[in-house]
């Protein structure tokens, strides 16, 4: 079984299906790309099927940036971010919440940085994700 819940590469997901296997999340998930693109734009929403192991994924991009991947699931979604060192170290000097830092510090590192995933179906943790993004985007100068 693939991590999103739409695994048929032939064909990427439509919007009507897909509010309907994200069910409560979807607002969720609307109110996500809203802010990211309110924040960060001009944001280009970008399907992508990466393999059988991962089904499809939606990934908000700024420029040859990727702000955030999206994967759908039933009942929720996984919002993936990837911190690079700078935003890590921004996080712990500045006003980063502990669940936040929690997440970055358990995050394994790659060379392109600490990759994170998180599960989103309440607003407590879209707002995590929020804070991520905002993390991500200042590290680089990106801001509104």
């Amino acid at each position: 079984m693939a991590l999103s819940a739409f695994d048929d590469k032939s064909r990427k997901p439509e919007p009507a299906e897909l509010e309907t296997t994200l069910g409560k999340a979807a607002r969720l998930w609307q109110q996500l790309i809203a802010h990211v693109a309110g924040q960060y734009a001009p944001i280009t929403e970008q399907w992508s099927f990466s393999g059988a192991k991962y089904g499809w994924s939606l990934r908000l991009r700024r420029k040859d940036r990727v702000v955030l991947y999206m994967t759908p699931q039933a009942g929720c979604f996984l919002a993936g971010v990837v911190l690079g060192e700078k935003a890590a170290q921004a996080a712990h000097d500045g006003k980063a919440s502990e669940s936040v830092l929690a997440l970055i510090d358990s995050a394994p590192k790659y060379a392109e940085g600490r990759g994170i995933r998180m599960a989103v179906a309440t607003k407590a943790e879209l707002i995590t994700v929020q804070q991520l993004a905002a993390l991500k985007m200042a590290a680089t100068g990106t801001r509104k």
